[in-house]
């Protein structure tokens, strides 16, 4: 299992990668290997505004299907083109190909709450 230091993540097993005020978004190692193979990505729209906590889109995978939620506020400006044609992405590249979206921050003090990888890693382990 691959945890990067450079990221950060969330206890519903979210990595985010910080770039100023902009924001990477995708499903942690761990949540693609629990997930099994994906089979349908539903993703929001560009310029859609996420609530830290509300849905912003559905990963399906051949054992069930399950809500991806938004670990920060703000502004939708990319969303990964390449995922619903290629859902199999979040398996194969979880930290690279299958990145979600990109995020404008509207609220920076919500980066405190977020996890380093080490604690990301004992938190998984409790489970």
């Amino acid at each position: 299992m691959d945890f990067p230091d450079e990221l950060k993540y969330t206890e519903e097993h979210e990595w985010i990668l910080i770039e100023e005020d902009v924001v990477t978004i995708g499903i942690t190692d761990f949540a693609q290997d629990q997930l099994g193979d994906v089979v349908f990505v539903e993703l929001p729209e560009v310029g859609d505004r996420l609530e830290t906590g509300k849905t912003l889109g559905v990963v399906e995978s051949v054992k069930a299907v399950s809500d991806v939620y938004a670990p920060l506020s703000g502004e939708v400006v990319e969303i990964n083109e390449a995922l619903p044609d290629e859902p199999e992405l979040l398996n194969t590249s979880a930290y690279e190909d299958g990145w979600m979206l990109k995020l404008k921050l509207s609220s920076p003090k919500e980066l405190d709450s977020l996890l380093d990888a080490a604690e990301y890693q004992k938190f998984i382990a409790q489970d």
